[in-house]
């Protein structure tokens, strides 16, 4: 298989798993699902930047790759966080009771 054949063929294999957790981040059914969904996004984003520098022979790619995935990582954490305390930690959560 020539590399440019293997290179279209990932591609391809990565854009059909963007479009299904697409679709799952559209249904849903529940608000996590929707973060796992844009999540598994994320991650085929980094795929698809590892596999551009890769296939150009460009390996400070990989540098980018890895700090989006950073990133994708640490802002699933605070949208997850944020679901679950309704604040991300900068001052607590104000309740009737307390006024």
């Amino acid at each position: 298989m020539e590399p440019q054949t293997a290179l279209i063929v990932t591609l391809a294999a990565l854009a059909i798993g963007v479009f299904f957790a697409f679709i799952r981040a559209t249904l849903g059914p529940t608000a996590f699902d929707r973060v796992l969904a844009v999540n598994t996004i994320g991650t085929i984003a980094v795929l698809v930047i590892s596999v551009h520098g890769f296939w150009a022979g460009r390996p400070e790619f990989l540098d980018i790759a890895l700090l989006y995935a950073l990133i994708n990582f640490i802002g699933t954490i605070a949208v997850l966080k944020f679901f679950r305390f309704g604040t991300l930690g900068d001052h607590p959560p104000r309740h009737k009771e307390d006024a």
